[in-house]
């Protein structure tokens, strides 16, 4: 009698828009909300946050009106000089514009925001950012161009911790998943 063997491998099949919680904390903002959930409250006093950000599909949508579709999400950041994070603060943002993955820095000073192009990154790989608190401004690093925003205060951050945000006026139009990792 002869035996054949045949030679099987396991393929494990993973939905476009999932990521992995082992890599880092997945943040999921559900559909028709604003918040992403494990937003717990989170003193921060921190001269700077390094993090690697992966965004999968569900970071593509099409916003309901055109004309929000430059809106800025919000991603990771933090408030400061013990304010509100509508007075002062600094974290990154993201959207879905020209058909690319934007990642821009955003700021409060005293009241009023501001933001700057950062650059396109892709969909589906670890994007490693820094943020850094200095005297009188923020440095936002991605691929190892920095962008410098004015900042209230000076030394280590004294606030709380930021966390993904969709919005605008408009509320996520499908569930959105981002993986984020504290590298320090």
């Amino acid at each position: 009698m002869v035996l054949g063997f045949v030679a099987c491998k396991s393929v494990t099949e993973v939905a476009p828009n999932t990521v992995k919680e082992e890599e880092g904390i997945v943040y999921t903002i559900r559909e028709g909300q604003h918040y992403a959930d494990k937003n717990s409250l989170k003193e921060l006093h921190v001269s700077a946050l390094k993090f690697e950000v992966t965004f999968d599909s569900s970071a593509i949508y099409t916003s309901a009106t055109a004309n929000n579709q430059a809106d800025i999400n919000k991603l990771y950041g933090l408030s400061d000089c013990n304010t509100s994070h509508h007075t002062n603060s600094a974290r990154f943002g993201w959207r879905w514009y020209n058909n690319r993955l934007e990642l821009l820095a955003y700021t409060y000073l005293n009241k009023a925001w501001d933001y700057k192009l950062l650059g396109a990154v892709p969909i589906g790989q670890k994007v490693p950012l820094e943020l850094r608190m200095e005297d009188g401004s923020y440095t936002f690093k991605l691929y190892g161009q920095e962008v410098s925003m004015p900042r209230a205060c000076e030394g280590p951050s004294a606030g709380y911790q930021l966390y993904p945000y969709f919005g605008g006026d408009e509320t996520a139009p499908h569930d959105v998943t981002i993986l984020i990792k504290d590298l320090e």
